[in-house]
Order: C-alpha cells, then structure tokens, then sequence
C-alpha cells in the first residue's frame, strides 16, 4: 500500500507540469499544490448531464419550416383527427381536400404563379410528417397521392394549357388527381402495362384497366400512363391527363382492404376513351422515364410518412407503458419493455437521419436513386416492425379498435408494397452495384 502510495506521489511530481483539468470542456494547466487538493472524482456541479427532454431540429429545416409544421400540425388535429373512426366506415370526404386547398397546403413547393407556396421540397416532407397526426393512414395516404404522386408530373412535364386546366385547380383543392399505372396484371414490372392508347386522327383512343388506383373513385382526372408503341420496349410508353367524367372511364369497383380504409381504392376500366393529342403530358414514348422520375419522389415522401407514423405510434406505446401497471409496478420499467423501446428508437431514428440526408440531396439537384430505394425500403421495414412492437407492449388492449394501435399495424403494411415493394427496392439497390 506504501509503495503504491509513494509510487503514485512521484508520478504525480512527474507529470504535475502537464497536468489539465477540466472544467466544461475549457483546460487549463494546473500546479502540484493544486492536484493535491483536487478530488478524484470531479463535482457533480460540473459533469455535463444530457437532456433527454429538448430535440434540435436537423439543419435541412428553418424557423419557416417550423411555422409551417405548427400550422399543419394545428389543422390535423383540430379538423382531421376527430373524424379518424368514422372515416374509416365512410372514406373521408372530399372536402378534405377543399379545405387543405384554402389553406395552401396543396402546392407547398409549387410555383406561386400556379396558386402554390414557393417552397422547398423540405416543405412536402413537413406535410408528409404532421398529417400522420390524423391517425388515419388513409387519409394521408389519400393527400399524398395527391400532392407527390399525381399532380408533380403535370408540373414538370406539362404545358402551360395543361398546367392551368388541371394544376392550378389541383393547387387549389378543386380538383382531386390520382395516378394509374397499376394494372391487375403489371404491378412492379411497369414495363408489363397493357393498357393502350392508339392514334386515330388527330385524337387517341384509350382501353385497358388500371387497379388499386387510390381516389380513383372520387378524382376529377388521371395521370395515365399507357402504352403508345409495343414494339419500342421502355421507349413505347406515354402519359396522359385524362378526365374521369369522359366518355368510356368506368369506375368498376370500389375495392376493400386490409387497411387504409379510410382512402378510396378503385378498379377503372378505359373502354374507347377519346382523347385529343394535347391530352399527352410530356414526351411521346417516354412515358416510362417520366414516371420513373415521378416514382423517386413518391418513394421518398414514402419513407417520410412512414417514419412519421413510426415515431407516432412509438410515442403513443410510450405513454401507455408509462400508465398501465403490472405486478405492482408501471410495464415500462421492466428492463425487456425499455429494451424494445431502445430498439424501436433507435431504427427510428437511423431511418429518419437516413431519409432527410437523401431528401437534402434531392433537393441540391441529385438525383441518389439508391439512397431514395434504402430509405424507402428500410423505412417501411421499421414502421411495420414498430407498429407490430407497439401491439405486443399493449397486450390485448392492442388487439381492440379502442386504442388505434391495430389500425395503425393494418394501415403500415401497405409501406412496403407501395411505390415499389421490398423486393423491388431490393433489386435497384443491388442492381446499382453492378450486380
């Protein structure tokens, strides 16, 4: 013990002219008197201590995108989310739409000569992730379609004619958009679509079927894509804008669900639809390019939403384990309870950081297929995994209609077959490696 004590005294002789301290992270030499009087823990007063409590906003967002996530957060809650059960019996209505189209939430990063904000594509993510609060996946799903899957293209590849007769009213909430490109036998291999549209004059004549079209029952007009040129492969497809009220579009069939069902799903049949050539929306034959690009930015909103919803049910689990009790004590301190919840928390957040990195390279002009099939993929992965988490740590209260919780297991599953299914974003991802 003596020689130990002795030995650790001339060390500290030794090196005491080196010697710092730390005090908040600012350093300063310190004398051999001062060591002898220094204890050999430091006081409690300056350890740094986190805080669990506050969360710093990711630097891809501004106090602008904060007031925005306010003002839709406000909206959901106050004017959707107390209709969440009973459109789950009757769809939610069509004014939903109205009225997100008085409050501009419609056209976020649209043109503001168009009626939209001017916004970021940051913006589309905020709207992707506070109308999760709806507690409804079909209605946000229903708006997403909407917003990033069907009204971008007539942004991008449309005319100035088109641009004012359907996005411009799409902006405002006056007109309902959906997108068909899923045919009852061409799901992810868009390069199996049918349905045909052939020239005959100056017009297009337009048969075939699309399914799963969600507002397909209550759209005013849909992006269609079709096929122009069998022979040409992926330069035979076209877009174009056709309204649901012409003449041969036939809404066969509402369809029912797992989930989602809240949302409208439809089976549309094209018997002979006239259409004139300026119906097309961007390049003949390259329909498939055009929707291919369109299909980058459903995918990313995707993962948003997903994610979203994630941490949603993950904070309403939370709460519950903080309530219930079992065997005298609340179930969220049981060490097997706050492990799942570690886990839950963590993939959450590596989809998120994952998602919102891939979002600002997007926006900075790439175009990271890739990183946008894994974040899409993985998202939806852990959302399911969360939801599913989240029912176990309810027990049977999880399985009842009364918490929610259920609709939420039903609503996610879709994540990972829409937009692109799990095996799909699989392949791209391993395809972009040369494999």
């Amino acid at each position: 013990m003596g020689l130990t004590h002795s030995l650790f005294r001339h060390m500290r002789a030794t090196i005491a002219p080196i010697v710092c301290r730390t005090d908040y992270l600012h350093y300063h030499l310190v004398s051999d008197s001062e060591i002898e009087d220094m204890p050999m823990t430091p006081p409690a007063a300056n350890l740094l201590k986190p805080d669990y409590s506050t969360r710093k906003k990711h630097f891809i967002f501004t106090d602008e995108h904060d007031r925005l996530r306010e003002s839709i957060g406000s909206f959901v809650t106050k004017e959707l989310t107390p209709h969440a059960e009973e459109w789950e019996q009757t769809t939610f209505p069509d004014s939903v739409f109205h009225r997100m189209g008085e409050l501009g939430f419609l056209g976020l990063s649209m043109p503001e000569e168009y009626g939209g904000q001017g916004g970021d594509y940051y913006c589309n993510l905020v709207l992707a992730e506070e109308i999760t609060r709806c507690e409804s996946g079909g209605v946000a799903m229903g708006v997403a379609v909407h917003t990033d899957m069907a009204i971008p293209p007539v942004h991008i590849f449309g005319s100035e004619e088109q641009k004012q007769r359907y996005l411009v009213p799409a902006i405002a909430g006056q007109k309902i958009a959906c997108l068909g490109i899923t045919e009852p036998d061409a799901g992810s291999d868009v390069s199996g679509i049918k349905t045909r549209a052939v020239r005959d004059g100056d017009d297009y004549i337009i048969n075939g079927s699309k399914t799963y079209i969600t507002n397909g029952h209550r759209a005013d007009f849909i992006v269609l894509v079709t096929k122009t040129d069998p022979d040409a492969g992926y330069d035979g497809f076209t877009l174009f804008i056709v309204d649901m009220d012409a003449p041969g579009v036939i809404r066969e069939q509402k369809l029912e669900k797992l989930g989602m069902h809240s949302s409208d799903t439809a089976l549309l049949a094209f018997q002979d639809v006239r259409v004139p050539a300026d119906a097309i929306l961007g390049e003949i034959g390259k329909g498939f390019y055009h929707i291919m690009w369109e299909l980058q930015g459903e995918r990313l909103i995707g993962a948003a939403g997903a994610v979203a919803a994630a941490q949603n049910v993950f904070d309403r689990t939370l709460q519950y384990a903080l309530e219930r009790t079992a065997f005298g004590r609340q179930i969220g301190k049981f060490q097997v309870t706050r492990h799942k919840f570690a886990e839950m928390a963590t993939k959450i957040e590596a989809a998120r950081q994952m998602t919102y990195m891939t979002a600002w390279r997007f926006q900075n002009g790439e175009y990271p297929v890739r990183e946008i099939s894994m974040a899409k993929l993985y998202s939806a992965r852990i959302a399911c995994e969360v939801a599913d988490e989240c029912i176990q740590i309810h027990g049977g209260a999880g399985y009842m209609k009364e918490y929610g919780i259920e609709r939420v297991w039903r609503d996610m599953r879709l994540n990972r077959i829409g937009a692109g299914t799990d095996e799909i974003m699989l392949d791209v991802i391993g395809r972009s490696y040369g494999l």
